[in-house]
């Protein structure tokens, strides 16, 4: 079928087209007319899309979700919000609703649910393109009434936005608060054992303590060397003066030895002269004798005497050596059990810094949950508060009207394509053609006379063929 054939068709049946049209625009405008009036009030709300926690000042990505706007609409049209509505505008307080509930539902379920849902089937959130608005629309037959529960819903969405977030920090911070009163037993359980240490170990500052202890154990290492030294100079001494006494330089060094030395020799001198002179037995020679014997004793007296000095310092620098030597060895352990008490104690004083972070962080956590779940602050502000319409919302009658035409010319033409289908007639000469599947030659045209655009008497004329 091309055009020319389809524009036929339409021709031929126009009037059962135009039947079509007048009676889907008459039947729609009768009903648009007949429809009650319907309101609708929108209330503007705006969600700050800034990202800032007011209380804790951090930078919250909540916003730039994907899902955040979505998760908004699903709860701005939640049944938990709708209730609250039905709570806040007492509409299950009133008998007349009470009456169309029980009318409506034989008294199943509740007043509050049955009316949350009938809000639901009329309220309307729609998020702007590009933007943080919403608009909350609500349709009615009072215009006061749909402005009062378009508000009511900003109004109770604002104030849930709020308990959503107060709500999780009020039991966290209930949390918290258990934490830090074990953290806070932790702590002094800590603290106590540390200063129970102490006390026992008398450490007031193990560190200087220890600076203390260690200089004296440098100390004693030093004395012990320099005490061994003299120890093993005084062995040598004490040697050389038991072996050879007269080459021994302690011996040789003392000044009382010297002039004994010196008067021994002058009296052996005198003694060797006496006997040069004298007989053995002559008083002279006895008497110088006798002063040559004592001066040899007392020589020999002196020379032990200094030999047994000798000696005795050497004792008492092996006995020095020994004393430092304990001395040393006991500081070497004092520092040594001081080392042991210092890393005792710094594992203490670990466990004390770990506890005492530990309750600074929850105490810090629990006062900042404590403060989040008592702010009532929100990021849903409400930028337009609905208001009663002036103008009804519906039924718009130009729209529909607008439609019927369309959706009654569509009906008209599906209408006659059907009857043409079902009474199909020959209106060209390609349908001639199609239909009998021969060539068409000539076409002979009727021409009518003029009577008139109803004319009742036909005249036939023979026309000049024209070939195809």
């Amino acid at each position: 079928m091309n055009l020319s054939q389809f524009l036929l068709i339409l021709r031929a049946r126009s009037k059962i087209i135009l039947a079509a049209l007048v009676l889907t625009v008459g039947t729609t405008l009768v009903i648009s007319l007949m429809m009650p009036k319907t309101y609708q009030a929108t209330s503007s709300v705006l969600l700050n899309s800034k990202g800032v926690d007011p209380v804790s000042g951090l930078t919250m990505p909540g916003q730039l979700l994907p899902g955040y706007m979505a998760t908004q609409i699903d709860i701005i049209t939640s049944k938990n919000l709708a209730l609250r509505v039905v709570d806040r505008l007492k509409l299950a307080d009133s008998p007349a609703v009470q009456a169309q509930f029980n009318a409506a539902t034989a008294g199943r379920g509740t007043v509050r649910d049955w009316l949350a849902d009938l809000l639901l089937r009329k309220v309307e959130a729609v998020p702007a393109r590009e933007s943080s608005l919403v608009e909350i629309s609500f349709k009615g037959a009072d215009p006061q009434f749909v402005a009062e529960v378009a508000n009511a819903f900003a109004e109770e969405y604002q104030r849930l936005n709020i308990q959503l977030k107060v709500d999780p920090m009020k039991k966290v911070s209930v949390y918290f608060t258990e934490q830090l009163k074990n953290s806070r037993d932790a702590l002094e359980i800590a603290q106590s054992r540390l200063s129970k240490y102490q006390q026992e170990h008398g450490i007031v500052s193990v560190d200087n303590r220890l600076d203390v202890e260690s200089n004296r154990l440098n100390d004693l290492s030093a004395q012990l060397v320099g005490a061994e030294g003299q120890l093993i100079e005084a062995a040598s001494r004490q040697r050389m003066a038991n072996g050879a006494a007269a080459e021994s330089p302690d011996v040789a060094g003392n000044p009382v030895i010297q002039n004994l030395r010196l008067s021994l020799a002058n009296a052996e001198a005198k003694l060797a002269e006496v006997g040069q002179r004298l007989d053995q037995n002559h008083p002279q020679y006895q008497s110088a004798k006798a002063e040559v014997d004592k001066m040899r004793a007392e020589l020999a007296l002196q020379t032990k005497a200094v030999t047994s000095a000798v000696g005795n310092n050497a004792q008492i620098l092996r006995q020095r050596g020994d004393e430092v030597r304990a001395a040393l060895l006991a500081q070497k352990n004092k520092v040594l059990e001081l080392n042991r008490t210092r890393d005792e104690m710094g594992v203490m004083i670990k466990d004390v810094e770990s506890a005492q972070h530990a309750y600074d962080a929850i105490a810090h956590r629990s006062s900042q949950t404590r403060i989040e779940g008592q702010a009532e602050q929100t990021d849903i502000a409400i930028l337009n508060p609905a208001t009663a319409p002036l103008e009804p919302a519906g039924p718009k009658v130009l729209l529909n009207t607008a439609l019927a035409v369309f959706l009654g010319s569509m009906l008209g033409v599906a209408l006659g394509m059907v009857m043409e289908m079902l009474d199909r007639r020959v209106r060209s000469e390609a349908d001639l053609s199609e239909t009998l599947a021969i060539p068409v030659f000539a076409v002979i045209d009727w021409n009518l006379p003029g009577k008139g655009r109803l004319g009742l008497k036909k005249l036939l004329s023979p026309s000049r063929p024209r070939l195809n």
